[in-house]
């Protein structure tokens, strides 16, 4: 199998190991939801477009991640939700590969509308890692063979989980950074990608917390820190010791996660925040904040220059990176859990109902495809390889041009 590694995203000032097809975590290269593939289509329905679909085996939120020809997702079943799956297909015709099966170390406990498999795995391109809401932790090279496993609710038995965790894991420098916000104990986690032991730990705050963690370096690929948001704000720890670098004291959003582009951030923190890291201090300047521009559940997204955010009542809103200004509105039908992805140009939003709304920007936004899959969705798609693929409790589809 062969990949290109390459050091930046498009200069973005972000790490990653991706190479240029593949889509290695939640919301793909540097967590963004934005993908240089093309030739995508707009529409598609069963005997159009539709490379192939799966069954899976149990439910799931996460999203899949595609690695070089393999995309990997993960699903729980059972009564109890305890049995935990990692399967391998192949991209081209959707065959399994192989698949691994674990049973649950921690509790299973939560929402009717999450499950255990809520938390997205995560690649580095050499190696898998899975974390599922029991807070059990995974670690598989590309043919599936375990190198190491965790069970963090049994190396921290205050955790809580009531309601489900479901912040998806993130990794770079062979650190993986997983998040665990709960109303018990509560930490970020450092964790050697080799072994699976610990690098470092920080205490979080108590309480309940769906963001995921963004790894971002500044323009040279240097100084690399993991942007952890929570309700008391969004702070940024050294990826190789943990210890904070700088903090933004703002009370931000526990569903919809930061997002980044170039040196600039975008945080959901009483409505947008964007602000940038002055690299002499090491504190955040914020540039701009807009209450207009309030997600919901859906992370917000940075395309050519404007950002895109969706509210509760399905309303995507247009605006300058430069100043927070409303370019455009857009009604859709909602609601949305997933988040949207970019990808030739154009923007994907794919609601509850499992329809994938298609959106060209512009200087106003057009709806220009409406995409039906008869099924609740609620997991973000994935793009890679000229194929967008989405996933929903029963099945795993790839849409592709003359698929």
């Amino acid at each position: 199998m062969t990949r290109r590694f390459i050091c930046l995203w498009l200069c973005s000032f972000a790490i990653t190991a991706a190479t240029h097809a593949d889509w290695l975590g939640f919301r793909g290269p540097a967590a963004t939801g934005i993908s240089a593939e093309t030739n995508l289509p707009v529409s598609w329905s069963e005997d159009k477009n539709v490379a192939w679909k799966i069954d899976l085996p149990g439910r799931g939120l996460s999203s899949p991640i595609i690695v070089g020809d393999s995309v990997i997702v993960t699903c729980c079943s059972g009564p109890d939700q305890d049995s935990l799956h990692v399967l391998c297909l192949d991209a081209d015709g959707g065959k399994t590969l192989w698949q691994r099966r674990i049973w649950s170390t921690g509790r299973t406990m939560c929402h009717p509308k999450t499950n255990m498999a809520a938390p997205t795995p995560v690649s580095d391109g050499k190696y898998i890692y899975a974390l599922f809401a029991t807070c059990d932790l995974i670690g598989l090279d590309l043919d599936g063979n375990v190198r190491w496993m965790r069970s963090l609710s049994l190396d921290y038995p205050g955790i809580g989980n009531n309601v489900g965790l479901a912040a998806s894991p993130a990794v770079a420098a062979k650190t993986l950074v997983a998040l665990i916000d709960n109303d018990g104990t509560s930490f970020a986690i450092g964790i050697d990608t080799a072994t699976g032991t610990t690098r470092w730990q920080v205490p979080r705050e108590r309480t309940v917390n769906w963001t995921s963690p963004v790894i971002w370096s500044d323009n040279q690929g240097q100084n690399p820190v993991v942007l952890l948001q929570g309700s008391t704000g969004l702070i940024a720890h050294d990826l190789a010791t943990g210890a904070q670098r700088w903090s933004l004291a703002e009370k931000c959003e526990t569903i919809p996660s930061v997002t980044t582009s170039g040196g600039t951030m975008v945080v959901p923190a009483d409505g947008l925040i964007a602000l940038r890291p002055d690299p002499q201090t090491d504190s955040p300047n914020i540039l701009w904040r807009s209450k207009q521009l309030r997600p919901a559940t859906a992370s917000p997204l940075v395309l050519d220059d404007r950002v895109y955010t969706v509210n509760s009542a399905g309303v995507v809103s247009c605006a300058n990176m430069s100043d927070g200004e409303r370019v455009w509105q857009l009604r859709l039908k909602g609601p949305f859990s997933a988040s949207p992805v970019a990808a030739g140009g154009r923007l994907y939003y794919v609601n509850e109902a499992g329809v994938c709304q298609v959106v060209e920007p512009g200087e106003a936004g057009k709806l220009v495809g409406t995409n039906a899959f008869g099924e609740m969705i609620l997991a973000s798609p994935a793009v890679a390889g000229g194929a967008l693929y989405f996933r929903s409790d029963a099945h795993l589809w790839k849409i592709s041009q003359d698929g």
